[in-house]
């Protein structure tokens, strides 16, 4: 395995810390944590996009390696996260349009006003908190870059059209809801961890 820290690194930590004990994971966590601090993106945004970071040291080093932790945590297990208890609102077969081979029409559009995410013409998640959508990997929410992944985008070629395009979502809608459950749960922690960052 590689070391994401440099051993000039380490000795940058230790010695400003005076605690030669920091470990590359403590280190790594406190880096974390800083990356996502709001005040230091909205800071040094310009430099972002053009530069590697520069890392500050704050003054209380294992509270931030503790907030990077349980970023990580979440973030890395956002599998294993409880489902957010969201609605699932379906609509009777009957009172939707018919569609080719029986299937309802994929729409996967998000609405953060009314707290809503229209999955197709039947289903729909409601009772998404404000907070899950406030919580962006780039300039989108972390819950519409789930819908741009399980979109039906249609292959220019007509070959590959034909014969390899088989992906339908109606045949993961199930899993979907699951994640995007599990995905409000992430954003709305992370939020809140952001919250405590007032440094």
């Amino acid at each position: 395995p590689v070391n994401n820290i440099t051993d000039w690194g380490v000795k940058q930590f230790r010695e400003h810390y005076s605690n030669p004990k920091l470990t590359r994971r403590q280190i790594f966590s406190y880096i974390y944590a800083v990356l996502h601090h709001p005040e230091y993106r909205r800071k040094y945004e310009l430099n972002l996009k053009r530069d590697y970071p520069r890392i500050p040291f704050y003054a209380d080093f294992h509270q931030w390696a503790s907030r990077g932790q349980k970023l990580l945590a979440l973030h890395i297990g956002y599998e294993n996260a409880a489902p957010y208890p969201l609605q699932t609102v379906r609509r009777e077969r009957k009172q939707v349009a018919a569609e080719k081979y029986n299937v309802p029409k994929t729409i996967l559009k998000a609405n953060p006003a009314a707290g809503e995410i229209v999955l197709d013409e039947e289903t729909k998640l409601i009772g998404i908190p404000k907070e899950a959508w406030e919580y962006k990997i780039g300039k989108r929410s972390a819950l519409e870059r789930i819908l741009d992944q399980y979109k039906e985008k249609k292959p220019r070629d007509k070959t590959v059209a034909g014969k390899f395009n088989t992906y339908r979502f109606a045949d993961y809608k199930e899993h979907v809801i699951d994640l995007l459950q599990k995905i409000c749960t992430v954003s709305t922690e992370t939020m809140k961890i952001l919250g405590e960052m007032k440094e």
